[in-house]
């Protein structure tokens, strides 16, 4: 935990009071003592830093903070959005702390055909329950601004009907896919301003699914020969974009 998020509601008068697992982490991982300071930021809001005023090291743990807001401000809004086809609940837990970590504006959730049903009956899947795991990874990569989150049961209607609009808003709309014939490089010529990115299920997009992607706007790329898990595979690429992206914009500063 590089910095701990409160909610709004939590701040009063410039001082929470915390007893759950952000309390016991200032205990047990930070060894925080009273007088020491912290890194703060209200979940969608400003961050800051915080006085440990009052800390209570055995369980249940309580710590109660001073809060001061300095003008500093979260990083700018990711310029990558994740779309996604529906992953493993377990994969989905990690895939949404590693995207948030790494910075993402938003996650796509979308069905494809190597979906499994039952992975939209998941615990995970219901109103809210992916809110907890975007946190921690706001909280590893110091950020507050929680990535959106949106449901897409239906591909057909949602490639046909949502997606073309959509891409305009991007510079670029990429889709993953083993058989490509060009490699990201040649497919991001100039720096993205705002990437779409999307990634199959296990095993890939069908022929179907790449065709409609196509016809909505989204560029087909391949990583090369190795096929990765999903998880993997959103890391290594929005490594591989943000690296682009500080390339052309390192060039032209040059130039």
């Amino acid at each position: 935990m590089n910095i701990l998020l409160i909610e709004q509601h939590e701040l009063v008068d410039n001082r929470v009071l915390l007893h759950d697992r952000r309390a016991e982490h200032l205990v047990k991982i930070l060894k925080s003592r009273e007088g020491d300071t912290v890194r703060v930021g209200v979940i969608d809001g400003a961050m800051g830093r915080a006085e440990i005023v009052s800390l209570k090291c055995r369980y249940p743990f309580m710590a109660e903070l001073l809060v001061e807001f300095a003008g500093e401000a979260p990083p700018p809004l990711p310029n990558i959005d994740l779309l996604l086809a529906l992953p493993r609940p377990i994969m989905l837990r990690r895939i949404l702390s590693q995207a948030a970590a790494l910075g993402v504006g938003s996650v796509t959730l979308v069905n494809a055909g190597r979906v499994e049903k039952s992975f939209w009956n998941a615990q995970i899947m219901a109103k809210g329950a992916w809110r907890e795991h975007l946190l921690h990874g706001l909280e590893q990569g110091v950020d507050t601004r929680v990535p959106q989150v949106e449901l897409q049961r239906r591909f057909r209607p949602f490639v046909e009907d949502v997606l073309p609009a959509r891409v305009k808003k991007y510079s670029h709309s990429l889709v993953a896919h083993p058989d490509a014939s060009s490699g990201l490089g040649a497919v991001v010529p100039s720096s993205p301003a705002r990437t779409l990115l999307a990634i199959g299920p296990e095993g890939g997009w069908g022929d179907f699914e790449i065709k409609q992607l196509r016809a909505a706007g989204c560029i087909p790329f391949t990583m090369g020969p190795r096929i990765l898990k999903v998880d993997t595979a959103v890391v290594a690429l929005h490594s591989r974009l943000t690296f682009l992206s500080e390339i052309y914009e390192s060039t032209r500063a040059v130039s």
